[in-house]
């Protein structure tokens, strides 16, 4: 393969990742605006059902804003649409509650999309100075050379030593200009701003492993042993044979020394306190660098956490799983040991018996569900007494315009309709010829159930039904039309039914 179809190869491989997909589609936008706005900065997992109600609401915020061009679907389609993308992921937090969390790759997308928005650095003194400092102590905490290590922390030292003294002696100090200060800002930003998408691989590969770990138990093709020690080897190359791992390390070492979490902080609130970075950053970065140890804390706890669910699935693989299934085994085998040695004490040596390899099935008509709860039998608390004199007063009115329908009423409505009292041709047009009180939206049920009492047949016209509510607002239903008899046949049927 040339030079230039193996470069091809690895870009499309790249723009094969979750991250490039993600970037490269149509709604790129809005998904990674969405995404800013739910989970923020720190990617705190969302319950699952928020989070659908939360996409539904900015979609909705974006379409009135007058762009067209969305995700389609409900908030639950749009998130598994998602989580096939590989952007976001689904799990249980510690309380059992499914929630949502961005994958590495959208984390790595908002990291790009939020360098981009920020203003470019370009070349400068601060610039070339980082790049040549970090060569530096590179240089002086790898150089193999045990002499040329020396001279160059003798050299470090003498320069320290200089500035030191000059400080010391009253000299002017230097003080930093605001391109350089904004270098700084800038380039300190986006190294925080890398850290979640650290930890979120990290935690990734964890569940990866577990994963694999449940899937080796259940295939049962390998000894637990094997692989519980392949489990422990993979942990211990995943913290020191990857890039994330040795950065989830270091920043575990870092929370562990509380003197450098100390000075972390010091330093920290002095750049925000000086007073040149009012003018260059915003409240939004001076919030994200304010938090920077808590954003360290929070991504350990996840990985952690994750971490834990692993050794928990191991534990309860050992402990449970193995011992139950042993202590069955080693059962089965004492009792055919006891079986075998009541048969030869009366056969011969020669005698032979058949045994099925597998046993029997057992017929079982009904297996018990459920079992008792002692909590079933627990009392209610008791009912407090209510003061008499706090109960709101209402009249017999108020309770019955709040009450079913009046059937008593209605049925003689009905009477007096088939008697020609009141004229209708319909139960509509006996309902408009009622009283307000009698044209509750409660009564349309009680006129139906009397229709349907008496069999009498709808059509399959609709009509309107202008219900009054006890406050005087109004509404209207539409229900199947049901004619009103000839009085002469609903006699005869009265009669008949006698």
């Amino acid at each position: 393969m040339s030079d230039i179809a193996a470069e091809l190869a690895r870009v499309k491989g790249a723009f094969a990742q979750p991250t490039l997909t993600l970037l490269h589609q149509r709604q790129a936008p809005v998904v990674i605006t969405i995404f800013r706005a739910a989970f923020g900065r720190n990617n705190k997992p969302i319950p699952t059902a928020r989070l659908h109600t939360q996409v539904e609401e900015h979609l909705a915020e974006i379409r009135s804003a007058g762009d067209t061009d969305l995700p389609t679907g409900s908030g639950r389609d749009i998130c598994q649409r998602w989580m096939r993308g590989q952007w976001l992921v689904r799990s249980l937090d510690e309380q059992g509650n499914e929630v949502y969390s961005l994958t590495s790759h959208a984390q790595q997308a908002l990291e790009l999309v939020k360098n981009l928005a920020r203003d470019r650095a370009t070349l400068s003194e601060h610039r070339i100075t980082t790049i040549l400092s970090t060569v530096r102590r590179f240089n002086s905490e790898a150089n193999p050379d045990r002499s040329a290590r020396v001279t160059l922390l003798n050299d470090e030292i003498a320069r320290l030593k200089v500035e030191r003294d000059r400080l010391v002696d009253g000299a002017e100090m230097v003080s930093a200009t605001e391109d350089y200060m904004l270098e700084g800002f800038t380039e300190l930003l986006s190294l925080i701003s890398a850290l979640p998408s650290d930890f979120a691989r990290v935690e990734e590969r964890f569940a990866t492993i577990r994963t694999e770990i449940l899937a080796a138990f259940r295939a049962e093709d390998r000894p637990a042993g094997e692989v519980i020690d392949d489990y422990l080897a993979r942990a211990d190359a995943l913290m020191t044979a990857t890039q994330e791992g040795r950065a989830f390390e270091g920043a575990f070492a870092l929370l562990r020394d509380d003197g450098l979490v100390t000075q972390l902080r010091e330093d920290l609130n002095a750049l925000l306190e000086h007073p040149l970075s009012h003018g260059i950053l915003g409240e939004a970065d001076r919030a994200e660098l304010r938090g920077t140890v808590k954003l360290v804390r929070d991504g350990l706890d996840r990985v952690l956490a994750q971490r834990s669910r692993v050794t928990a699935t191991l534990k309860e693989y050992i402990v449970s799983h193995d011992a139950a299934r042993d202590r069955e085994l080693e059962q089965t085998l004492r009792q055919v040991e006891s079986e075998l040695m009541t048969w030869m004490s009366t056969t011969g040596p020669r005698a032979t018996h058949e045994v099925s390899l597998l046993p029997s099935r057992v017929n079982v008509d009904h297996l018990r569900e459920r079992f008792h709860d002692p909590a079933d039998d627990v009392l209610p608390a008791p009912i407090t007494a209510a003061d008499p004199a706090e109960a709101p007063t209402l009249s017999l009115a108020e309770l019955m315009a709040q009450g079913g329908p009046q059937l008593g009423s209605l049925r003689q409505r009905l009477d007096d309709a088939l008697g020609d009292l009141l004229p209708a041709g319909s139960l509509g047009e006996l309902f408009e010829a009622l009283e307000p009180s009698l044209r509750r939206p409660v009564e349309i049920f009680g006129l139906l159930h009397l229709a349907a009492d008496r069999e009498w047949e709808t059509e399959d016209e609709l009509e309107s039904f202008a219900a009054v509510r006890p406050d005087g607002s109004r509404r209207t239903f539409a229900v199947p039309r049901t004619p009103l008899p000839d009085p002469d046949l609903e006699n005869t049927r009265e009669e008949s039914r006698r």
